[in-house]
């Protein structure tokens, strides 16, 4: 059994890396870093093999699941946030993160779902966020690429149970964790975050019994049904104000 993982140089994907590694998993591990991914490397027991690449790049995804063939679970959990109003935000940041938290989930999810409806058999894990659930004033990018995965996930279940697939596809929508993405995303949450270890082993056993939904936390939970009962202007207004406290 082997597993693809992005964005696994840190916080929930090495985590995941780890736990997948533990229950008998090999492992092929995506991220730009090198140093951070040879150093999980050296620590894992099962065959790990590490590709050091920019998934914002769409020729790199092709790339990816040319090279890489017969995985059972894939993961994309490769994606990062930046915090301000919308029009003085850089837009060259704006667009590698839709490169990468959309374009390339969007990329290898597709080849790779084609390869397991044929084997009729894996498992695809989406990160997404609870963000997917509502709108960002202040990260308006950063929640609308949140959307669209929790959205594509959605869809393609739909897809894959009237076609009667043994495939199953999951989204894990966390809210704060305790990773590397408030630095990169020049963000403080207020809320306490979950340990990055406790969110990755949750999505794991629930995305291995085949749950749809993952959202980690109860608080969290609280948040998504309030979300969908809420009024829109109302939401918005909430999550401005929300926002607005994580500023650095």
């Amino acid at each position: 059994m082997r597993a693809l993982i992005t964005g696994a140089s840190s916080g929930i994907g090495r985590d995941m890396a780890r736990i997948l590694s533990k229950k008998g998993y090999d492992l092929v591990l995506v991220a730009r870093n090198e140093e951070n991914l040879k150093k999980l490397q050296e620590e894992l027991d099962t065959n790990v093999e590490v590709i050091v690449m920019d998934l914002s790049i769409k020729e790199n995804c092709i790339k990816l699941h040319e090279d890489v063939e017969d995985i059972d679970i894939l993961i994309n959990d490769a994606g990062f946030g930046d915090f301000g109003r919308f029009y003085e935000t850089d837009l060259d940041k704006d667009i590698s993160m839709i490169n990468t938290n959309v374009m390339a989930l969007h990329i290898l999810t597709k080849l790779y779902l084609k390869d397991m409806v044929e084997k009729n058999n894996g498992h695809i894990l989406n990160v997404a966020s609870i963000a997917g659930f509502m709108p960002g004033p202040l990260m308006a990018t950063y929640y609308s690429t949140k959307n669209y995965v929790v959205t594509l996930c959605e869809s393609i279940r739909r897809e894959l149970r009237k076609a009667h697939s043994k495939v199953k596809i999951s989204v894990l929508c966390p809210g704060p964790v305790h990773t590397n993405f408030n630095n990169v995303a020049n963000v403080r949450f207020n809320l306490a975050g979950l340990p990055s270890e406790y969110v990755a082993k949750y999505a794991i056993d629930f995305m291995l019994i085949g749950k749809f939904l993952i959202i980690p936390g109860l608080g969290i939970k609280l948040t998504r049904f309030f979300a969908k009962i809420m009024p829109s202007p109302i939401m918005e207004e909430i999550c401005y104000y929300a926002q607005r406290r994580k500023r650095k």
